[in-house]
């Protein structure tokens, strides 16, 4: 995943209303009862069946790092799939979402303005819309280029043409990302 993939998946993450299991056994009991076998599960994370067996029973209690964080990632990507989709919903629906970003951006404008690129740190508050083609193209599996493409329009039309009413022909060049935060 790139960056920006895995910044909207935070802003999703803060909308869960209970915190993921925390012990190796819990998460494994978890991701059991989702995936409704051992084997399932023991696939899902490339270990076997019989591990899985024992995290369950908690017969091991700390799993190596790679598991762990395997471990983790999985049971994030299925925690509270009903919170995630209601604030999925209100984002693209009546609340948007918010960019905070710092990144180079360069210009297409008339003859007589400056075009350089600079590094600039914005906060902007980016209308439904936005957020929804930026939800849709993350679930379909879009590249971080193009949620990149979709941020740099959002920007562009909402931040530096002030939604139409000024610069109508600037066209925004968004490049070397710094850090980039959605929040909901």
């Amino acid at each position: 995943m790139g960056q920006l993939a895995d910044s909207l998946d935070q802003a999703v993450h803060k909308a869960f209303t209970r915190p993921i299991p925390k012990t190796a056994g819990a998460r494994m009991r978890y991701l059991v009862k989702q995936l409704k076998s051992t084997r399932a599960a023991a696939q899902q994370l490339g270990i076997t069946q019989r591990t899985v067996e024992r995290y369950v029973k908690d017969q091991i209690k700390q799993p190596r790092k790679d598991l762990a964080a395997r471990m983790e990632h999985e049971v994030t990507k299925r925690w509270q799939p009903q919170i995630r989709a209601k604030a999925k919903q209100k984002a693209a629906t009546t609340d948007g979402i918010i960019i905070d970003t710092r990144a180079r951006f360069g210009y297409t404008a008339a003859p007589g303005t400056t075009d350089d690129a600079r590094l600039r740190h914005l906060t902007v508050a980016l209308p439904p819309t936005y957020a929804a083609r930026l939800f849709e193209a993350r679930d379909q599996g879009a590249t971080d280029q193009h949620l990149q493409n979709i941020a740099a329009e959002a920007l562009q039309e909402t931040y530096f043409k002030d939604g139409g009413r000024r610069a109508s022909g600037l066209l925004v060049e968004y490049t070397d990302v710094e850090h980039i935060e959605f929040d909901l």
